[in-house]
């Protein structure tokens, strides 16, 4: 969903959900979230954050709304405050073997796992859970419009820059420092001239098509 209970738009990113759902009872609410979904190389990551109502940083947005700088500062302030952070991944070859769908689902259901405490109620970004047993609500634009979704899209985000900076001096030439393992020319060319490394995700269009199978 897209729109506030009240049947009208939102289109600022805003604790209203969040307020709502207090107000209802429940306690921790987890934001969930995903990046990397559509990159040529590295990991798929998802986060879940529990926001403490009471110290909720100010400036949260959709991570890809935000300057590096903003988001790294945002991410120390969440941490700082937050109730729970769970993190997770899953690497290449299992997005190979799963389908990027099903590995954003997995990587989603290990990061709410790692909530301690759990949480009593998540907010998904435009995503429902299967194998889950906690009420759930997905919204579309969620990391937009949801404070503790766009709270988990600035902590994959980072965390999953973080990891692309520490591949590039790895497997240096693709320019995963700059374009994070996403489908830029650079990374192109780099992939035609060097063939794909041991992180990207050969079940990918325009990775390696001459070399390997869908």
């Amino acid at each position: 969903m897209n729109r506030r209970g009240d049947g009208t738009r939102s289109d600022t990113c805003t604790a209203e959900v969040e307020h709502r759902l207090w107000a209802s009872g429940y306690r921790r609410i987890a934001g969930v979230d995903e990046v990397g979904r559509g990159a040529l190389a590295g990991p798929l990551v998802a986060a879940a954050v529990i926001l403490d109502p009471n110290r909720i940083p100010q400036g949260i947005d959709d991570s890809k709304k935000l300057t590096a700088g903003k988001r790294e500062r945002l991410a120390v302030a969440i941490r700082d405050t937050a109730l729970a952070i769970g993190v997770a991944s899953v690497e290449p070859r299992e997005i190979d073997r799963l389908n990027v769908g099903q590995a954003t689902r997995l990587a989603m259901r290990w990061a709410i796992e790692r909530l301690h405490p759990p949480p009593d109620y998540l907010l998904i970004d435009a995503l429902q859970l299967d194998r889950v047993a906690i009420p759930q609500q997905g919204i579309i634009h969620g990391d937009r419009l949801c404070v503790s979704i766009a709270a988990a899209s600035i902590i994959a985000k980072v965390t999953r820059d973080d990891l692309m900076r520490a591949y590039d001096r790895t497997y240096p030439g693709y320019g995963f420092a700059r374009n994070v393992g996403y489908g830029t020319e650079e990374h192109r060319r780099a992939l035609s001239r060097l063939g794909p490394s041991a992180i990207h995700r050969l079940s990918f269009r325009g990775v390696g098509p001459d070399l390997f199978t869908r």
